[in-house]
């Protein structure tokens, strides 16, 4: 087994530290630099993209013909944890969700001429994007075999009607992706499609207020009433919508736990510096026993987050769908970020509650980890069909032939 990675993707990661603390970080602590959303503003936002793009650290999900960095999942594991040690670094270079999911997805399975229209505009920064599959009850949520949102066939393509909500991004995207049911059975019977926010037939009913700060566009809730569709839109084919989830899921969820890792360090970060200054009867905080314990498990459970990740990140590398890998990942890393928030500002005091520091920020975002892309009981439930599909084989080793 080889751990290392290669002298390339170290020198890229360490060009991007170096980006994130002497150029994003600094914005976290300046709150004209922060939307009415609690994100980054457009005007800093513009401006760290194009130094991203001036140091080669722009897309990295993207093909290098298109203008990406063309990386591996493996390699993007160690970008992208390096990216979001800043709450701001990942959108800083194009792969904050959801267009980085959409991107990869499209790269994948996109015909020439949807990724000239679609997914060009997304890889230059020029558009944003959406991914519109969750419903209301009683539609599809974790289970995208009830969706009950409907495209029916036309002479000429496909007509929308339905409902969308938690719709990441769809304030400010002009590119989406939807799904929706164009026929009872199954396993067939979903059908993906590409549309632009200026069409008619559609709109947007309300931006859903959440507990944490928000993404770009925030999570809105969408009605189709007409939404016309022509069928050069439909991704891989009718019928193949639940082939595009899963294509696109997976990986998604995988990147989120990239990215995560990363707002965990910055947790553990700024409870050390903290403990190493901060004095109480007569002892720094960090030669107290408690403290250490506190950091001690919290950099063992990263590091088990970060193998998780790899392994993952490895298995979809080589070709296979890493469901089970993706799926423990998901499960630790989603928790292992709550409890660094959690720790962190217990450690911080007062101070880690208050807004000095950027860990409130993430405590609150930290808790929809655990419901995005599969709730941890789904991801459980998964895990024990897989369990007990395989048997023993389920702890089999990967074997070289």
């Amino acid at each position: 087994m080889n751990f290392t990675i290669p002298g390339e993707i170290e020198a890229h990661r360490q060009r991007l530290r170096d980006f994130i603390d002497g150029e994003v970080m600094p914005l976290e602590a300046d709150r004209t630099a922060y939307d009415e959303h609690e994100n980054i503003a457009h005007g800093p936002l513009a401006d760290m993209r194009a130094k991203a793009k001036s140091l080669g650290l722009w897309s990295p999900q993207a093909p290098v013909a298109r203008g990406g960095m063309g990386l591996s999942m493996t390699a993007r594991a160690v970008l992208y944890e390096e990216a979001n040690r800043s709450i701001f670094g990942p959108v800083c270079i194009n792969a904050a969700a959801p267009d980085d999911g959409n991107i990869s997805v499209m790269a994948q399975i996109g015909t020439p001429e949807q990724q000239d229209w679609w997914m060009q505009p997304i890889i230059e920064g020029a558009v944003r994007s959406a991914f519109a599959m969750t419903e209301p009850a009683p539609g599809g949520g974790s289970d995208p075999s009830m969706i009950r949102t409907t495209a029916t066939r036309t002479d000429s393509g496909y007509v929308l009607h339905g409902r969308k909500w938690y719709i990441t991004g769809a304030a400010e995207a002009k590119h989406f992706i939807v799904v929706a049911k164009t026929s009872d059975d199954p396993r067939s019977g979903l059908t993906a499609f590409l549309f632009h926010a200026d069409q008619p037939g559609w709109r947007i009913v309300r931006r859903i207020g959440i507990m944490g700060p928000e993404e770009h566009g925030g999570h809105c809730e969408l009605d189709f009433d007409g939404l016309e569709i022509p069928a050069e839109n439909v991704l891989i084919g009718e019928g193949r919508g639940l082939k595009l989830t899963q294509t696109r899921l997976g990986p998604a969820r995988l990147t989120h736990c990239m990215r995560w890792l990363g707002l965990a360090r910055r947790c553990v970060e700024i409870a050390r510096a903290y403990a190493e200054e901060r004095e109480g009867f007569g002892i720094r905080l960090i030669d107290r026993e408690s403290i250490q314990m506190m950091l001690g498990g919290l950099a063992a459970d990263i590091e088990t987050g970060r193998l998780l990740t790899m392994k993952a990140a490895w298995e979809i590398d080589r070709g296979g769908f890493a469901r089970r890998e993706v799926s423990m990942a998901k499960i630790h890393v989603a928790n292992l970020l709550h409890k660094a928030a959690d720790t962190a500002i217990q450690i911080n005091g007062a101070r880690g509650y208050s807004k000095d520091t950027p860990l409130e920020w993430i405590y609150r975002y930290a808790r929809q980890a655990r419901l995005v892309d599969g709730a941890d009981e789904v991801h459980k439930m998964v895990l024990n069909r897989e369990l007990a599909g395989a048997g023993d084989g389920f702890f089999a080793w990967p074997v070289d032939d």
